[in-house]
């Protein structure tokens, strides 16, 4: 079937670029042997449309042109289809590579080998390996949220949603309206950043902590979008990443080595736990959740009281 359909598309390119004047349906009907086996003038219309919609997907420039007796035509030129060339050196083309890479995880794995494929095709030197350069890097961005797709859709669009989300120290989760500004990566987690509608401030939400459908709504934005740069210092600080006070924690001897790496000072205490002084900032409480009995949070005792709410929210389901 996929082999068909391709065959399908490439004879309807040629059909559309090697004309000088526009080709009607019926004419391309009667041109290309696949159509002609359609059922019906209602399968052959479907099939047309989904082909057309196709071949502009891929980058064909196809023209409607409406002909004196009424009839509509088609037709590609030559000139509105030709690219300029394409030069890339080393450098950018390893770049490529490793940016097609990084997305072999999610949704977008398949654009991204598109779009190097059409590179090579359109003047990437044949001659560079875009992984070669930088063979010993495996860049991984996993993403295995359902969320992850309609959100970077939304804030592509700028679309504003709804979700519900439900908070590390929550039973249940209740609906958020959020304007999406953008999606950032901290320590193999992603974050939304935007601002909520509801608490009429910007937050950072957790995509694991979002539950059900991510719906759109329709209207536009409401409070102006931050720069790229003022946006990733906010998922830092709400990820835990801006630190001000320091936090003391027993930690389990065999285990906790991330914490570990983040630690200013460590004091074994024996029995196979360690005392270790770690930096604390927003965020900390939700981190250091997930490694479940093997750490103690001795002070301060806000961070401890968070972290047992966390864990009975978890206890409760």
């Amino acid at each position: 079937m996929a082999i068909a359909k391709a065959e399908r598309l490439m004879n309807l390119a040629l059909c559309l670029l090697g004309t000088r004047r526009p080709l009607s349906k019926r004419e391309l009907r009667e041109s290309i042997e696949a159509y002609l086996e359609a059922g019906s003038d209602d399968s052959f219309n479907r099939m047309f449309e989904r082909d057309k919609d196709d071949l502009r997907e891929l980058g064909l420039v196809i023209e409607t042109v409406e002909n004196l007796d009424g009839d509509t035509g088609y037709l590609a030129r030559r000139d509105s289809n030709r690219l300029p060339p394409i030069t890339l050196d080393a450098e950018e083309a390893a770049a490529l590579g490793l940016a097609a890479k990084v997305w072999q995880q999610a949704r977008l794995a398949g654009a991204a080998s598109g779009a190097l494929q059409k590179l090579r095709a359109a003047g990437l030197p044949e001659d560079v390996d875009p992984y070669g350069a930088h063979g010993a890097l495996e860049p991984r961005i996993p993403v295995h949220e359902a969320a992850f797709e309609p959100l970077m859709l939304a804030c592509r669009d700028r679309r504003p949603v709804v979700f519900d989300y439900r908070k590390a120290n929550a039973a249940q989760p209740e609906p958020r309206h959020v304007e999406p500004w953008a999606l950032e990566c901290w320590r193999g987690h992603w974050y939304l950043a935007g601002w909520d509608r509801d608490r009429g401030a910007e937050r950072v939400f957790r995509l694991s902590r979002i539950s059900g459908k991510v719906r759109s709504r329709s209207g536009r934005f409401t409070v102006p979008v931050p720069d790229v740069v003022t946006v990733r210092e906010t998922v830092a600080s709400w990820a835990g990443e801006t630190a001000d006070r320091s936090a003391r924690i027993r930690l389990r001897s065999d285990a906790g080595y991330p914490l570990r790496s983040k630690a200013t000072a460590v004091r074994e205490l024996g029995d196979g736990w360690d005392e270790l002084e770690i930096p604390y900032g927003h965020g900390l409480d939700a981190w250091l959740v997930e490694f479940g009995p093997d750490v103690v949070v001795l002070e301060p005792a806000e961070l401890r009281a968070d972290v047992v709410d966390r864990l009975r929210a978890v206890a409760k389901g």
